[in-house]
């Protein structure tokens, strides 16, 4: 599956943990060289680069602070030389916080913009010489906060939103250049920040609100990028798959939304949480 992803050279970011961490170790075992790029994850990512390389495939792992885009050009350079050039770029760092409308401070504000919107923006832009080269693949990770409103995530969402935006409209630019850009906006999916930020966090449970009946994996996302990463989906431009086990499908009457949300996302990377 995937064969024509064989010797191809990949930079995943925010590769270190969760979907990100997924998709690099998809992407190797489809026969990718593979860039893993981590902020704080280094333990995770050091972890993926082993297994990568002691199933016999090509990997080394990156850190660069995407609040800091000297530090994003920096790593860029230095993941070309590895790689020797890029043919995919897959945009999946990302932060979420969630906190009362009311109650967010402007650096929060700007510390999830400048990770989850400027950072991939200029990336893509440092890297598009080589992208340009290869006829590359840009694929960006969303949300599907993107598409649907849950409490105490107006700034994620909007960031999420501003993915979606900037995939349209980047594709239609650079199609004519050979590159070809897509998205996709996971649901829910099993990863570890889940258990930290959730209180008695259970899958199963978690599962149980979702149409398909489970909670998604970091797999099932990285099938979704291996394919949207392959000529298997050249004739997609531009478009953002939704891979959430039919959450957004679901036309909910519930009053949900009117009670207190007792997770704490962002302790840890975003300020004051």
């Amino acid at each position: 599956m995937f064969d024509s992803l064989k010797n191809k050279r990949v930079l995943v970011t925010g590769a270190g943990t969760g979907i990100g961490q997924g998709i690099a170790t998809g992407l190797a075992k489809a026969g990718a060289s593979v860039a893993v790029h981590y902020s704080r994850s280094a333990a995770g990512a050091e972890d993926t680069v082993r297994k990568i390389q002691e199933s016999g495939g090509k990997a080394a792992a990156f850190k660069a602070d995407f609040a800091q885009i000297d530090s994003l050009k920096a790593m860029s350079k230095d993941v070309v030389g590895f790689l020797g050039g890029l043919d995919i770029l897959i945009n999946s760092a990302g932060i979420t916080m969630n906190k009362p409308f009311g109650k967010i401070g402007m650096e929060q504000f700007d510390t999830l913009y400048n990770v989850n919107v400027k950072a991939p923006f200029f990336l893509t832009q440092e890297l598009l010489p080589e992208l340009e080269k290869s006829r590359g693949v840009v694929v960006n990770i969303t949300s599907i906060h993107a598409f649907a409103g849950f409490p105490e995530h107006s700034v994620y969402a909007g960031t999420r939103g501003a993915i979606v935006s900037f995939t349209r409209e980047l594709a239609i630019e650079l199609a004519p250049r050979g590159i070809r850009v897509n998205a996709i906006a996971p649901g829910s999916v099993e990863v570890e920040n889940h258990y930290k930020s959730i209180p008695g966090f259970n899958p199963e449970e978690a599962g149980r609100g979702i149409p398909s009946g489970f909670i998604g994996q970091p797999e099932d996302i990285a099938n979704a990028a291996m394919f949207l990463a392959s000529p298997e989906s050249r004739y997609i431009v531009g478009q953002t798959l939704i891979v959430d086990g039919g959450t957004t499908s679901w036309m909910s009457f519930g009053d949900g939304f009117r009670k207190p949300f007792d997770a704490c996302f962002g302790k840890g990377y975003v300020p004051d949480v």
